[in-house]
């Protein structure tokens, strides 16, 4: 990926994680919600993703990933924690990583 793409890309997910956040505010979800509700709320939206998926409907998928993004970063918000620094986090614990994921499914350690 280009430097200009990627930074257009950086650009539009911050905007629209802005506009999210400001979604969820003007319905009292920020306010009103708990991490706990929001994270429950994402493993329905996993189930929606894994139907989807199973089912092979990429319309579905597409809307099924947004809507644990919205989860997601509704959590973040409420534990005021930035979704990219813990995308970061967790890339920083496996960007060593060696291994193989066979076809079975299972993922192989070096």
């Amino acid at each position: 990926m280009e430097k200009n793409e990627s930074l257009k890309n950086q650009a539009k997910f911050d905007e629209l994680k802005t506009l999210v956040v400001r979604w969820s505010m003007d319905r009292q979800i920020i306010q009103n919600s708990t991490a706990s509700a929001q994270t429950l709320k994402a493993v329905s939206e996993m189930g929606e993703l894994a139907d989807a998926v199973a089912k092979g409907d990429d319309a579905a998928l597409v809307d099924a990933v947004g809507d644990v993004l919205v989860c997601l970063i509704n959590v973040c918000e409420i534990k005021k924690l930035d979704i990219v620094d813990c995308l970061e986090s967790a890339y920083e614990e496996i960007k060593f990583r060696k291994g193989t994921l066979l076809e079975s499914g299972v993922f192989i350690k070096e």
